[in-house]
């Protein structure tokens, strides 16, 4: 049987290059690769999108729309890596724990959004209490996110490795202070909810790693559970789930927005009490919040085990 062929559109960028480096050494698949002259050339772009099984967009919003109109072959599935289709009618988003069929759906897809990082780690908490009833569509949700600086992409990375960089990158820095950041429509939507959250994010000085919370007034959740019940419905919620799991209830004493780097998996701490609760996702925004994310919905995609090629120690 003929291994099925993977190109990456944008395997410069920080996010198919980390594709790249997760799919480079795997044997069971064939990896089209486009000659570095031309890599810009639309013509030979569209020649490698229409002889792929499967095509990873990393692209920016904009290039991402013009390659999937290049596509005219129907047998091409796509993973697109930008914002420009995550709540795009025909597109399925690529998080398969996150709501009841939506790994079969992946499966059978032959457009997936693949998800925001920030979205990612609001929806682990938000999407499951939305699906299960408890989360009422009004709520006034409050969310803030640190991140690794490394999803800002190569001008980011470079403002902060340079050797003489401005002393204010040693410290964290909430940005996108207008509230209007582009992961907030997807974020919305996949929670069900009638308002998009309030969301600030936080750049720390770590290249990856992520920790996003959401804070809940309990009286305002249908039921009024407390911290500790919640914590035991998103344990149902995700049990023998290998790609989002789990810690004990109230976790350690401090969380790490580095602690996951290098791992494709998610870990959800829940902490609180009777009236208020704090739900924390660990991860690394370049494993489950991009890169390995996009493996993982290709491993659907294509019947291999979910897993293949990732990080899950």
């Amino acid at each position: 049987m003929a291994k099925p062929k993977v190109y990456i559109d944008g395997k410069e960028g920080t996010t198919g290059l980390q594709i790249y480096e997760r799919l480079g050494g795997r044997d069971d698949i064939e990896l089209l690769l486009i000659d570095e002259d031309k890599r810009k050339d639309t013509d030979e772009r569209k020649k490698l999108l229409n002889a792929a099984d499967l095509v990873f967009l990393c692209l920016p919003d904009a290039a991402a729309v013009e390659a999937v109109s290049l596509i005219d072959n129907p047998n091409t599935r796509v993973i697109d890596a930008s914002t420009a289709h995550r709540t795009a009618e025909g597109w399925v988003y690529g998080f398969a724990e996150l709501l009841a069929g939506q790994r079969s759906r992946i499966k059978t897809a032959k457009r997936v959004a693949n998800p925001g990082c920030h979205a990612t780690g609001f929806l682990s908490g938000a999407a499951p209490l939305s699906a299960m009833g408890i989360l009422p569509a009004d709520y006034p949700m409050t969310c803030y996110s640190l991140t690794g600086y490394s999803g800002g992409g190569k001008k980011l990375i470079a403002e902060y490795e340079a050797a003489d960089r401005d002393v204010r990158l040693d410290g964290p820095a909430p940005y996108a202070l207008g509230l209007t950041h582009k992961h907030l429509p997807e974020m919305q939507k996949l929670a069900g909810l009638a308002y998009p959250p309030v969301f600030v994010p936080i750049l720390g000085d770590v290249y990856k790693g992520m920790a996003t919370s959401i804070l809940l007034h309990n009286r305002l959740l249908k039921g009024k559970p407390d911290a500790q019940t919640i914590y035991e419905m998103l344990c149902g919620y995700y049990e023998g789930q290998t790609m989002v799991r789990m810690a004990p209830f109230g976790g350690e004493s401090r969380l790490y927005t580095n602690e996951l780097a290098g791992k494709d998996y998610l870990h959800i701490t829940v902490s609180g009490h009777t009236e208020q609760t704090l739900i924390t996702a660990q991860f690394d925004n370049l494993g489950k919040g991009a890169s390995g994310a996009a493996v993982q919905n290709m491993n659907l995609m294509l019947g291999f085990g979910e897993t293949t090629g990732l990080n899950v120690e």
